[in-house]
């Protein structure tokens, strides 16, 4: 591609994002996907590995949560390090890491083995989503950062479109081979394929625009030039730590994952007691939530990037899912009815969630934008670790999901009150600084 002038065009900078938006985001989209699979699979491997195991629903609830645990407890240090190591070292270092502990996942046993494996997928998958977010943030200003952020997480509902009926299909069709059982096979396919991503990771990405090989000097001074918009103005990671936005936030960000990670790993035993017995018929029908939830994302991107408005397009939607959630626990049992509005449910929550991340976005800047993600992220996923416990600990004592599901309808209530609540500072103009603009290498 020919030079593109300082000053380019509307064109220009239209076909130099484009080659971005083909370069970056297919690839960080697939390595996105199969993080997201790693988290979906063990809702799907419950159909199989609970009884075999002999593990009680409180027990699966607790071990599909302990993952956040270790996320959280190690996503801050990994983030502060992602400026200083570079994205191609730590995306390649994750991958690799995590691709080897998901696969390992096939020898557990008994229930530390579950709890130690999770645990540990958890601490080395930890700082991918929010580094991945923060990495974005050096190619993509406010105008288009929506968008790309919508097109890498359309990953996570894709997972339940590709996870439902390759999960089922591997449990069933492997079941038994070499004397592993279908469970088993399920996380070998499904994880080693990480391991190889963390190696092209470390070839094809390049850490910032400064560095990428494949650009000319006008095409990084175009790209400098849209990102010119300033945040707030933090110069450390203590200052972002000390802003109250920043953790009303992560609040309303938890209340969110409650409600997506509720449909991650209750979806199938829904469905199941919705009266759907057969285990690829559960796969297939568990697609169709997320299958509306990739279109709803890309919708709701554009919408917001339009009209550049962020508030509204994540809390509108977090309650209209609250209110679908409400109506399928309701409707247990009722496979129509329960499926209609856990699709709504779905689709929305990833709305709300694919947008909210628009907003750190665009009040975070510079190179202290990695540890401020990482914190509302870090709190945030939280909820991955509650919203599990909750429904797993009631399911065991009552023997029925509703009064779980019920907790987290509350939750994601809350959060669009919270979304709503956030009105964020009018944009200031501040002398351009190391913490204000993109660091140049």
């Amino acid at each position: 591609m020919s030079a593109i002038p300082s000053n380019p065009s509307a064109d220009q900078s239209t076909a130099l994002y484009n080659r971005l938006n083909w370069r970056l985001l297919p690839f960080l989209l697939i390595c996105y996907l199969f993080a997201c699979l790693d988290r979906l699979n063990i809702g799907f491997a419950k159909l199989q590995m609970q009884s075999d195991l002999g593990f009680s629903d409180a027990v699966y609830g607790v071990g599909a949560g302990i993952f956040f645990l270790g996320y959280v407890l190690f996503e801050l240090p990994s983030n502060l390090l992602l400026p200083k190591l570079g994205a191609r070292k730590t995306i390649s270092r994750i991958l690799v890491l995590w691709g080897l502990t998901s696969a390992s996942m096939l020898f557990i046993h008994n229930v530390t083995m579950f709890y130690g494996l999770r645990f540990l997928l958890g601490v080395f998958e930890a700082g991918f989503a929010p580094g991945m977010i923060f990495y974005l943030t050096y190619w993509y200003g406010e105008a288009r950062m929506a968008r790309a952020i919508a097109t890498v997480m359309i990953a996570g509902p894709l997972s339940g479109v590709v996870g439902g009926p390759l999960s089922t299909w591997t449990m069933t069709a492997f079941a038994g081979a070499f004397g592993l059982a279908g469970w088993q096979w399920m996380f070998l396919v499904e994880g080693l394929p990480c391991i190889l991503l963390g190696v092209v990771a470390w070839f094809f990405l390049a850490d910032r625009p400064a560095t990428a090989t494949w650009l000319s000097a006008d095409e990084r001074r175009t790209i400098d030039a849209g990102l010119a918009t300033p945040g707030a103005a933090h110069h450390s990671f203590g200052q972002v730590a000390g802003d109250p936005r920043v953790y009303l936030m992560a609040i309303a960000y938890f209340c969110v994952i409650c409600g997506i990670y509720t449909v991650n790993f209750w979806l199938p035993t829904i469905l199941k007691a919705d009266g759907v017995k057969d285990t690829l018929q559960i796969g297939f029908y568990s697609t169709i939530p997320y299958i509306a939830a990739v279109i709803g994302m890309y919708i709701g991107g554009r919408s917001s990037d339009r009209f550049r408005e962020r508030r509204w397009h994540s809390a509108v939607p977090a309650l209209i899912g609250a209110l679908a959630l409400a109506v399928a626990t309701w409707a247990s049992g009722q496979l129509v009815l329960s499926l209609i509005f856990m699709t709504v449910a779905t689709a929305m929550m990833w709305i709300s969630y694919t947008v909210f991340w628009a907003i750190p976005s665009d009040y975070l800047k510079g190179d202290v934008a990695a540890g401020g993600i990482a914190l509302i992220n870090t709190i945030g996923l939280l909820g991955g670790f509650l919203s599990p416990t909750i429904i797993g600990w009631a399911k065991t004592v009552t023997g029925s999901l509703q009064a779980g599901l019920y907790v987290m309808v509350g939750l994601l209530a809350l959060g669009a009150i919270l979304l709503l609540a956030n009105r964020l500072p009018a944009r200031r103009t501040v002398a351009p600084t190391q913490s204000t603009q993109p660091a140049q290498a």
